[in-house]
């Protein structure tokens, strides 16, 4: 607990959130079908809404748990497009500068969805991203490479969404520099056989070939370890 989580709890309302969330939180241990899980999501989105005016989150480990677990790729759509609405709530309310500082705990669920997700549920994913990551900015670069090889699955040929697919990444290497966006693709076309081929379809339709590779230099990325552990 930070120190703006303690001094809040001096304030009796925050308490009573607190203690709201904790009730809400306990209705997905008693969930037993998909059907109680959008029902706990309804309940859990009613408290974070009716207490939007405190920026933190109480209880946000535990949020961030039950929300990654609703988004398994066993679950149906609905319950991952009730997920979702969760996070935009939570984005909402917490704002950029604490999003930045919790990214990990909330990419943990969203990372994985874009390959298994639905067609109904790819729109609401790609808001996501393009809505709060992106205007994160540089703050985006310790949870790079596990966002590209999150949005990756969406560059397939053919795909519904692969020209939003391609001006998300896009948006994504303007708001971190080139440099540290290709670093980070490597990476994940390193360790992530699954994205390899849209990776190297990324960075191929992103290729100028009227242009020197000294005047795209960004485009080898900034790790030269990496590169040579690619090339061996």
């Amino acid at each position: 607990m930070n120190t703006e989580e303690v001094e809040l709890l001096s304030d009796s309302k925050y308490r009573n959130y607190v203690a709201a969330v904790d009730k809400a939180l306990k209705n997905f241990e008693y969930s037993s079908e998909w059907a109680d899980l959008i029902s706990a999501l309804g309940k859990l989105n009613k408290v974070l809404q009716n207490n939007a005016k405190y920026q933190v989150v109480p209880k946000k480990l535990t949020i961030g748990k039950r929300l990654a677990q609703c988004l398994h790729p066993a679950l149906p759509g609905g319950v991952h497009r009730k997920a979702l609405e969760t996070y935009e709530i939570i984005f909402k309310i917490i704002g950029p500068k604490r999003l930045a500082k919790d990214l990990f705990l909330y990419s943990s669920g969203l990372f994985p969805l874009l390959a298994n997700a639905a067609m109904s549920v790819k729109p609401a994913l790609l808001s996501l991203y393009e809505s709060y990551y992106v205007p994160l900015g540089k703050t985006l670069k310790p949870g790079l490479q596990g966002l590209l090889t999150g949005i990756l699955p969406g560059l397939e040929e053919g795909s519904e969404y692969y020209d939003r697919t391609n001006a998300l990444l896009e948006k994504v290497a303007a708001a971190v520099e080139q440099s540290a966006f290709y670093s980070a693709l490597w990476g994940s076309i390193l360790t992530s056989p699954a994205v390899r081929l849209p990776g190297i379809t990324y960075v191929l339709l992103h290729l100028n070939r009227k242009l020197s590779m000294e005047d795209q230099l960004y485009i080898i990325g900034s790790d030269i370890e990496l590169m040579v552990r690619l090339s061996s």
